[in-house]
């Protein structure tokens, strides 16, 4: 009988502590689907904003006569947004309201 109750034990244990089959996701990353391409007439950087529901999201940096895609995160897609940029010598800010973000929108600064 011990002999017996020791086997089940020991099959027991074996089939609880075998190797288990697991699967593990992360989530999506976050597509998006809008962006701004800004083209900077000034000689100097800007830096640009999407500003939704009161809140500045910064976009990036885009360089003195130079062109930047920027992609919009945290946004959703559909929004109506203003966008900003800001010159870097004096924080003059240049805005562009009642944006719809969808696909890309072009932008020209000044």
């Amino acid at each position: 009988m011990r002999t017996l109750v020791a086997a089940l034990v020991i099959a027991t244990a074996a089939v609880a502590c075998g190797p288990r089959q697991v699967e593990v996701h992360s989530a999506p990353a976050a597509a998006s689907d809008a962006a701004v391409n800004v083209t900077n007439n000034l000689s100097e950087p800007v830096n640009v904003y999407v500003n939704s529901g009161g809140e500045d999201v910064f976009l990036g940096q885009v360089g003195g006569g130079s062109a930047m895609s920027l992609p919009v995160k945290g946004v959703s897609a559909g929004s109506t947004v203003t966008l900003k940029a800001t010159r870097m010598s004096d924080k003059y800010t240049y805005s562009k309201g009642g944006v719809v973000l969808s696909g890309t929108y072009l932008w020209q600064v000044p």
